[in-house]
């Protein structure tokens, strides 16, 4: 018999309806538990908890988590350098007079110094990140 089948049947022997109320406090932590849990519904969730079911609970690995958060940011801020050294470059095609492009190469410059260093940077920080995270 397929799993949805064996629900449909479970939920048709469901006649009886409980009402609870709770405090703002305790369904916030009623609601916490839920979705901490991998239980779609509250209702499953408290009928588990009830009977003695097993709860799976989703485990969140906080070093995971900042390491994720640090590339994020790490992640955005080259992909803004990277944008001002194209607009550079891109800028540096269209010139037409000397002095500008001589100002554009030396600005250009400038910014692919910035680029490698953010670069260098970005690397030392995912290694810390992951010497971090291997240790725990």
């Amino acid at each position: 018999m397929k799993k949805k089948e064996i629900m449909k049947r479970e939920n048709s022997n469901r006649t009886r309806i409980v009402g609870l109320r709770f405090t703002p406090s305790e369904y916030s932590k009623i609601e916490k538990k839920w979705q901490s849990s991998t239980c779609r519904k509250l209702s499953d969730y408290i009928r588990r908890h009830l009977f003695d079911k097993p709860i799976n609970t989703i485990y969140r690995n906080q070093s995971l988590d900042d390491m994720t958060r640090e590339l994020t940011q790490l992640y955005k801020e080259l992909n803004a350098i990277g944008n001002n050294f194209n607009q550079a470059v891109k800028k540096l095609h269209t010139l037409e007079r000397i002095p500008e492009f001589k100002v554009w190469i030396i600005s250009a410059e400038m910014d692919k110094k910035i680029l490698f260093e953010k670069i260098e940077e970005i690397k030392t920080g995912i290694q810390k990140i992951s010497e971090k995270w291997l240790r725990s």
